[in-house]
């Protein structure tokens, strides 16, 4: 695989089709329970995803109940101009050799991050596996890879809509795999323009990077405001020591809300 430099000519995704109007109504995320669900039921079809993640809710199936779509309070939130990078993680950026791209191996990523030890089980089923795959074929889902030469080490996926990238799952298969492909993921959408990436639910090991919990009325304000922005990610592989030297201070960019 060869590498490449981020600059002129660097190959970025396209916009999103357009997938129609959802035949389900969800009901408003501002009305979920104190667990954050929403409602049960509805179907996997990509137009019921976007029409899902654009309002701020996401599936999380739950064995075999009804599927159930959450939107929890609060909502963590991490800003792609203020991940936190660890000394120790610097150093993997430094010294590893490893690579990244986006979209290089979308199938391979989801199911890597479905692999989990059976007493912790998983909620990436196989109808989950395939709407995903359906979302990514339509422009929506992206995946970031993290390459060891050519073999697979590390890496996430997720949902876009508009300067929102909300995040659905990551995986490791060497120390630090899946951090290396959160900085770089955020180091990307924020050279495309996004301005938020959402991490769902608050977790120690997300704050450790930058993730902070937002009240899910603040999160759904801004989501509306973005969701219709056009962010095009750039996909070539990159080398991650570009992202081990420090970025100067974020400036405040013109429209964003005064959140965390």
């Amino acid at each position: 695989m060869a590498e490449s430099d981020h600059g002129v000519g660097a190959t970025q995704a396209g916009p999103p089709a357009d997938v129609g109007p959802s035949r389900w109504r969800l009901p408003d995320p501002a009305a979920a329970d104190p667990d954050g669900l929403v409602g049960l039921g509805a179907d996997l079809e990509p137009e019921t995803l976007v029409d899902a993640y654009r309002r701020g809710v996401f599936p999380w199936p739950h064995g075999r109940m009804a599927l159930p779509w959450f939107s929890p309070d609060p909502r963590a939130v991490l800003r792609p101009d203020r991940v936190h990078v660890s000394r120790s993680l610097r150093q993997t950026l430094r010294r590893s050799g490893w690579a990244t791209t986006v979209d290089a191996a979308f199938d391979r990523v989801v199911s890597a991050c479905a692999r989990r030890p059976r007493s912790e089980g998983t909620w990436i089923d196989r109808r989950m596996r395939s709407a995903y795959a359906r979302l990514h074929r339509l422009g929506w889902a992206h995946s970031v890879e993290v390459w060891n030469g050519d073999s697979l080490v590390g890496g996430l996926y997720g949902v876009r809509v508009g300067a929102c990238f909300t995040g659905e799952s990551m995986f490791s298969r060497l120390s630090d795999g899946s951090k290396v492909a959160l900085v770089d993921l955020c180091r990307r959408w924020d050279d495309a323009g996004g301005t938020m990436i959402d991490v769902q639910l608050p977790t120690g090991h997300l704050a450790s990077m930058g993730a902070v919990a937002v009240p899910r009325s603040a999160y759904l304000a801004e989501l509306a405001a973005i969701r219709d922005q056009v962010v095009g990610v750039t996909t070539d592989r990159l080398a991650v020591s570009r992202l081990a030297a420090p970025r100067p201070s974020p400036a405040p960019r013109p429209g964003r809300p005064a959140t965390p």
